[in-house]
């Protein structure tokens, strides 16, 4: 079994913790979120606007990019403390156990992995502005501003995009990796595979407000307790396929292709979403999943760390347009118009992605990918382990 994913046996990892968990780290985003309303309600008032025209693509305008980006990634850092709130308290964990099977994070992976997705990155950048398109950018540079923004996104993107991989990458990764032992887990896999998309589908298509969502979500837990307990009284758990699925499912890719999923989907409100469409969101769930197996086959989340970390601190600073979720006094701003092309998901996704693993696996000398990824996850019997305190 995966040592990473093992580690959550070792402490208080009943499912609805990790639920609970989830809720404090969500609710504390939220609370990170006012002094960023604060600002833009002020802003609206003091030129007469009116509060309720606003919505999330004219916050961008109301104020200073470097204001903007450093009050909306504040939010983070509160979210950040809620996570550590919901580990230490609610499953007696240290926040190490989250990030790495090792005894302490190696700063030398985390590191690694920065410098090889910065440099590389920023180069592929520059050979676009310089020789393949140079018509799509312009040059943006101010230096008081950009001197700015390099305080801010230095101190707390990081902070971002660690508390993305520590939740997703680590808690979550661990949370539903222990979920896959329950008896009823294929039930509820299956569910959530037949409902979020549908949700999604019916979103996209109609126009439908908080009300509408609310109710079909009513419906849809009240349909699945239905069929939950004709299954039970037909005894339809104990049955030869369900036990089949049963061991299908209990395994350390559930919880990757899961917490992959959540990942990508949580990105569909980005502005990048509106402009280029959902498709994109084959990127933002492929970009997931290759975090996750970066991650589960370095029985870590190091990599992981570096690598996003690079990914969005190098792009803030070297990057912009008025269409992405970070609009900031970058060194240059792409004006070209906004559009998707199937070679934009595909080289990424599926070149680059697995280039790049492999050249992590050769440099850490990873082995064992099949019980890595595919291992079956099962709970040690209680006298292997303790709970920690």
């Amino acid at each position: 079994m995966n040592k990473f994913i093992a580690q959550a046996f070792k402490v208080e990892h009943d499912f609805w913790k990790y639920l609970m968990g989830s809720m404090i780290v969500f609710i504390a985003a939220i609370v990170g979120q006012f002094p960023l309303l604060g600002a833009v309600i002020i802003k609206v008032i003091q030129d007469g606007g009116n509060l309720q025209l606003i919505d999330e693509s004219s916050m961008y305008s109301l104020l200073d990019s470097n204001v903007f980006l450093l009050l909306a990634l504040l939010s983070f850092a509160v979210g950040f403390i809620g996570l550590y709130l919901a580990v230490k308290f609610i499953h007696k964990q240290k926040m190490t156990a989250i990030a790495t099977s090792r005894s302490k994070l190696d700063w030398k992976r985390i590191w690694f992995a920065f410098f090889f997705w910065g440099i590389l990155s920023s180069a592929l950048v520059l050979v676009d502005y310089f020789y393949l398109a140079p018509d799509g950018y312009v040059y943006n540079f101010e230096m008081q501003r950009f001197i700015i923004l390099a305080v801010i996104a230095i101190a707390l993107i990081p902070i971002q995009t660690s508390l993305e991989e520590y939740l997703f990458r680590g808690y979550l990764m661990q949370g539903f990796g222990v979920a896959t032992t329950d008896k009823f887990f294929p039930f509820a896999f299956l569910i959530s595979l037949i409902t979020i998309p549908m949700f999604i589908i019916v979103n996209i298509k109609y126009t439908i407000g908080y009300l509408q969502n609310s109710l079909l979500l009513i419906a849809v837990i009240t349909v699945g307790i239905i069929v939950f307990q004709i299954i039970k009284k037909t005894n339809g758990f104990e049955s030869q396929t369900f036990n089949s699925l049963r061991n299908i499912c209990q395994r350390n890719w559930s919880p990757l292709l899961i917490t992959s999923a959540i990942f990508g989907l949580l990105h569909i409100a980005n502005p990048e979403i509106g402009k280029l469409g959902y498709s994109l969101l084959i990127y933002y769930i492929g970009t997931g999943l290759f975090l996750g197996i970066m991650t589960l086959m370095d029985e870590g989340t190091e990599l992981a760390l570096g690598f996003h970390a690079a990914n969005n601190l190098f792009t803030a600073l070297l990057v912009t347009s008025d269409w992405t979720a970070f609009q900031t006094h970058s060194i240059l701003k792409d004006i070209a118009e906004p559009k998707l092309e199937l070679i934009d998901m595909v080289v990424p996704v599926f070149i680059m992605f697995p280039i790049i693993l492999f050249v992590f696996s050769k440099v850490y000398k990873w082995t064992n990918w099949k019980e890595k990824l595919f291992g079956k996850i099962e709970e040690p019997p209680k006298d292997d382990y303790k709970i920690i305190g």
